[in-house]
């Protein structure tokens, strides 16, 4: 006769007797600890403030020391961190690892399976960095979200220039660059005269007067000019919110920098001088540097600004994951490891949505051009397997780089594309002379031009 269900949950050890448990909700918690120390083991509570401390006197009041909640959209975040200031270790579970037994979908029985689950041990915890890595990470979020907003207004004001028959994007390459800002502020404040406006032009501007002059012939209407002048005073205000996010950030930055006690030898020699679009401010290479104790941008195809956004979603010292293989795996770009019977199902990467793991594909996109190691092996992947696959084994490289470097203070050197490419030759041949011994064969090099059919 098979064992029941709670024959068999008996029979495990039960690891953390003072887990405790929530099940999230918008207006409503609900709150499960050990049956053993409460006569109500199971309870809701409101989403307010006070309610919150409320739940975390009941939870002392039962002695317990560890909580789990699921991850639901931002309405953890409270619970989660008022519980941290009283002292609780709490863990933030993915509900993809915490998935309910069929039948049992009410918040109560959702509450008490989390907490059973978490009581014997089942439960891992997703990453969340400490006090002021999140801080410089919602610093780095809010900043994301303003170059977004302000991206939408600069489609706005192109949108308005085109109704106006004004070609300025098609002889600038960026219409908020020097030129072009130029330009749009005269025609808000009511300059019509192509002449005068082509006048505006850069020296850096490829164009000449001539065709910048003939592109700013236009038909002017009044509620275009409108559109462009609202369109214009947004954007000129999400750049100001930006400078007061840049302020904050590097704030955050110089107080985490602070705790580094050993003097730090001089910044490296910068590796490329060209300027990031919507880079902070101020000077991120130095400050990043402060805060690690390393130039994370000599790694190829990580810049000072992708460096930063990666150390706000990873933290500064990637000590939540002992080797490189588990790192890799966390960000889901590690071969999957999908086995039944025996056999292997599938190697296929997961899908992700970490902000850490597109960073990082965006630095393997863009590092493909170049002359380097990394990028003679993304050609050689993307030649042999497709564009997709060889992004994923890039940004694996790149992930690797960036947690040695973090977290044993490895320093890059690029070998260069040719130094790759002949060692990859060499291991090539290598193959093919083990293989020609094994069937009885030996290969012997050529002669220079010589033609062997």
């Amino acid at each position: 006769m098979p064992k029941s269900k709670s024959a068999s949950l008996q029979n495990l050890t039960r690891m953390n007797p003072g887990a405790a448990a929530i099940d999230i909700g918008s207006t409503m918690h609900m709150a499960a600890v050990n049956p053993d120390s409460n006569d109500t083991p199971i309870r809701p509570f409101g989403t307010f403030t006070h309610d919150l401390h409320d739940l975390a006197d009941w939870f002392k009041s039962c002695g317990v020391t560890s909580v789990a909640m699921e991850s639901t959209g931002v309405y953890w975040i409270p619970a989660f961190e008022i519980l941290e200031q009283h002292g609780f270790e709490v863990i933030l579970v993915n509900a993809r690892y915490a998935k309910n037994v069929p039948g049992r979908k009410t918040d109560v029985s959702d509450a008490a399976w989390l907490r059973q689950l978490h009581s014997y041990g089942l439960l891992r915890g997703s990453f969340r960095p400490d006090g002021p890595v999140a801080t410089l990470r919602a610093y780095l979020r809010q900043r994301e979200r303003l170059v977004e907003y302000a991206a939408a207004h600069i489609q706005h004001m192109q949108k308005a220039l085109m109704e106006m028959n004004l070609q300025l994007h098609h002889v600038v390459s960026d219409i908020t660059g020097v030129t072009g800002m130029k330009i749009i502020r005269a025609i808000v404040s009511g300059e019509r005269d192509p002449d005068v406006l082509a006048s505006m032009r850069d020296v850096r501007c490829h164009s000449s007067t001539a065709t910048i002059r003939a592109a700013l012939i236009g038909n002017d209407r009044e509620e275009h000019v409108f559109a462009l002048s609202q369109s214009l005073e947004l954007y000129d205000f999400y750049q100001l919110k930006m400078l007061e996010c840049d302020r904050r950030l590097e704030a955050a930055m110089a107080a985490v920098a602070v705790e580094h006690d050993a003097a730090l030898a001089p910044l490296p020699k910068i590796r490329t001088k060209t300027k990031q679009v919507n880079a902070p401010s101020f000077d991120v290479r130095a400050a990043l540097y402060g805060l690690v104790g390393i130039d994370l941008t000599q790694i190829h195809g990580l810049g000072s600004s992708l460096a930063l956004k990666l150390v706000g979603e990873c933290g500064t010292d990637l000590r939540a994951w002992p080797t490189a293989k588990h790192f890799t795996s966390w960000l889901c770009l590690a071969p999957g490891n999908k086995i039944s019977g025996g056999k292997l199902l599938s190697s296929r990467t997961r899908r992700s949505s970490s902000r850490a793991a597109a960073l990082l594909r965006l630095a393997a996109t863009t590092i493909g051009r170049s002359d380097t190691a990394l990028g003679a092996f993304y050609r050689r992947l993307a030649g042999r397997i497709g564009k997709q696959k060889a992004v994923t084994a890039t940004a694996r490289k790149i992930a690797v780089l960036f947690y040695n470097a973090l977290r044993h203070g490895m320093i890059y050197q690029d070998p260069g594309a040719d130094a790759y490419d002949e060692k990859h030759r060499s291991r090539v041949l290598a193959n093919l002379q083990r293989r020609a011994r094994s069937l009885g064969y030996q290969l012997e090099p050529t002669a220079a031009g010589e033609c062997v059919s």
